[in-house]
């Protein structure tokens, strides 16, 4: 007899969508205005602690974050090549300047990049696009003709690899793939282009002819809910925009952008 053990989806996936949003807002904004170390790496830490609880496992969560860990020290190589200088220079070679002040700010964006996407992808991660649109419209109160719209929007960006696909093996069964990889290039994006175009243009008429941009309240067919469990995920959050401010205040590294220069 074979025992089949299907997981059950963590609390933190089951909350609705509207608050990861909210949030992933409290949490942004004030890594958004300040460019230091120590509050980004602060909120990192935290949020590296706290990523065990948000549903995925460790092989998901590399597969859905790779390409944040690797855009950020990139990131944070172009500013310590090419930023503002300041402070004892360490190399200088044409427009490219090392500097101690190039090398601090580097380190304060990569950890920002870190500390604002990771919890984005993550949280995100776990979001089925109908509870989404299913919280905008009932609990932030957003005109039901954009929520659909956007969610039958979201919903076709899935079919654009199955398209790009049958794309690539149409103009290889017609011999015209085998060379010129960036003149290929360019002609698949525009068919796909093409072809996206006209089924947007289908899915609007049928969604009109059906009518969803009726005026007027409409009805859901599911209840979106936002109770307790969803306002502790935002307080999280904003605990841990406090906690990372308050280090920041306290060492002295409070740099806030949209100050006087």
């Amino acid at each position: 007899m074979i025992d089949i053990h299907i997981a059950a989806p963590s609390r933190v996936a089951r909350l609705n969508p509207v608050a990861k949003l909210l949030a992933i807002v409290v949490l942004t904004i004030p890594l958004v205005l300040t460019l230091d170390a120590v509050s980004a790496g602060v909120a990192l830490v935290i949020e590296l602690a706290l990523f065990a609880f948000a549903g995925l496992g460790w092989r998901q969560f590399w597969r859905r974050t790779w390409i944040v860990w690797l855009l950020a020290p990139l990131t944070g190589v172009t500013i310590a090549l090419y930023g503002q200088a300041s402070g004892h220079i360490y190399a200088e070679w044409f427009v490219v300047r090392i500097s101690e002040g190039s090398l601090t700010l580097a380190l304060a964006t990569m950890l920002r990049v870190l500390a604002i996407a990771l919890p984005s992808v993550v949280l995100f991660a776990t979001v089925d696009p109908t509870d989404l649109a299913d919280g905008l419209a009932q609990v932030l109160r957003l005109p039901a003709r954009f929520v659909l719209g956007g969610l039958a929007g979201l919903r076709m960006v899935g079919l654009f690899v199955d398209d790009w696909r049958a794309l690539e093996l149409a103009r290889r069964s017609r011999g015209v793939a085998d060379r010129g990889r960036i003149r290929r290039f360019l002609g698949m994006a525009f068919a796909l282009l093409v072809l996206s175009i006209r089924r947007g243009t289908k899915l609007a008429v049928a969604m009109e002819a059906r009518g969803f941009g009726a005026p007027g309240p409409r009805t859901w067919a599911r209840e979106s809910r936002f109770g307790l469990a969803e306002w502790l995920l935002v307080l999280l959050g904003a605990a841990i925009a406090a906690v990372a401010v308050t280090a920041a205040v306290l060492t002295g590294s409070w740099n806030f952008i949209l100050g006087p220069s």
